[in-house]
């Protein structure tokens, strides 16, 4: 059995958003919106909203006009999963039991978890998009066409 971490369609979309903008980052080309949505499958009025929070928070830059759009303000070698994950939905950093009372094998179980999250936030924070932009194109050069 295997589970994935709990990850909102929000975050989701503002990582590949910010994961494409990084496979542009330095052109001096914007990417529109339009391919961000086409490329990826967003739906184009959710992630403007993702973007316009991105652009609030100092991590993107958008210019108008036809050959407009968004484009990466940080270097992807400097910017984390966990950062960008943290900018559009806050984590709660403690883990609290659901039981009335804290038994030693409730306590166990939340150190169990409590270990296992702070596991994952570390990956998170040490996994940047320039790191991500390598899994892509490894991804990409493995797949073939008939």
């Amino acid at each position: 059995m295997s589970t994935i971490p709990n990850v909102s369609a929000k975050v989701e979309y503002a990582c590949i958003a910010v994961l494409e903008l990084a496979t542009s980052y330095g052109s001096g080309q914007p990417v529109q919106i339009r391919r961000i949505a086409d490329h990826q499958g967003i739906p184009s009025r959710f992630l403007v909203q993702i973007l316009l929070q991105l652009k609030a928070a100092g991590l993107v830059n958008s210019t108008r006009g036809a050959s407009g759009g968004y484009q990466l303000v940080r270097d992807p070698t400097e910017l984390t999963l966990g950062y960008v994950m943290g900018l559009v939905e806050a984590h709660p950093t403690e883990l609290t039991s659901n039981t009335n009372d804290l038994t030693p094998c409730s306590r166990v179980l939340l150190d169990a978890w409590q270990d296992v999250a702070d596991v994952q936030r570390n990956i998170l924070e040490r996994t940047t998009f320039a790191d991500l932009i390598d899994r892509v194109r490894e991804h990409s050069e493995s797949m073939y066409y008939i």
